[in-house]
């Protein structure tokens, strides 16, 4: 299954490569034999009905959970393997940290600090994991902040903001740590729907005015239309169909993605 650069080599190595990926709870297969990539600078989209598998993909890469057949790489490293004598063995947690310092997340929860104004809920994990000073990772703080529409609050408490206010220190947080590619889980479906295009505008932004790559699980198809470089829908945990957003909400191919879009649109 092609990924987000259709396997075009002036996209460059694969930032992200599930080989055969197989992931069970118990009798449930959720991700069945799974392969697929994602290239720098590409924002890819994962839609599809509750429990094909789309959140799996993300909290594997955050390593919440482990693989049970198949091999994960971020920017040609292996996540949860390494190798040791020419054979690929599990990793160790240093091994891990370190491949995932690559990876940042924004969840439905914000997950902030209550007891940390704005700027040191972005500022604490540059300081604490990247070993970064307190003067850059307040430049680099208030950039992010900035660039969210958040100046004028920075010195407030999440308990003084609203959940979509919340949600953008989320999204400044996550990028405060650079990282080369960032996941996005349903990170609307937590808020008020008064409060869901103010974050989607931040995340546009973010998509258009960065080179960051996204992989991005949404039930918004709008949002979806808009950022994608490709679209991939997912059920029963496999790929059903993967193309740009054009031609998945255009013309799809498939009589299973031609229900679902019905169904949510």
């Amino acid at each position: 299954m092609p990924g987000a650069g259709d396997g075009r080599r002036e996209d460059g190595p694969e930032l992200i490569r599930f080989q055969d990926v197989t992931k069970r709870f118990g009798e449930l297969t959720v991700l069945d034999d799974l392969c697929f990539s994602v290239y720098p600078r590409k924002h890819v989209t994962l839609i599809g009905p509750s429990g094909s598998g789309k959140t799996t993909i993300l909290r594997l890469l955050m390593t919440l959970v482990k693989p049970d057949e198949g091999t994960i790489t971020v920017d040609g490293e292996h996540l949860t393997h390494e190798e040791r004598h020419g054979k690929l063995v599990p990793a160790g947690e240093k091994h891990v940290r370190e491949v995932r310092k690559k990876i940042g997340m924004v969840f439905q929860q914000f997950n902030l600090f209550p007891n940390m104004k704005v700027l040191r809920n972005v500022t604490e994990a540059p300081v604490h994991v990247l070993g970064l000073s307190k003067d850059e990772a307040e430049a680099r703080a208030r950039d992010l902040i900035e660039l969210v529409g958040l100046t004028e609050h920075i010195d407030k408490y999440p308990t003084q903001l609203s959940g979509g206010q919340q949600q953008r220190v989320a999204i400044a947080r996550a990028l405060a740590m650079r990282p080369k590619v960032l996941l996005l889980d349903e990170v609307t479906s937590a808020l008020d729907p008064e409060l869901v295009a103010g974050v989607l505008d931040v995340l546009r932004d973010v998509a258009h005015s960065t080179e960051i790559t996204m992989l991005c699980v949404t039930h918004e198809m709008s949002f979806a239309r808009d950022i994608s470089d490709c679209v991939m829908m997912f059920d029963k945990g496999r790929i059903v169909e993967a193309a740009p957003p054009e031609q998945l909400f255009g013309d799809p191919r498939h009589q299973r993605t031609r229900d679902f879009l019905r169904s949510v649109q």
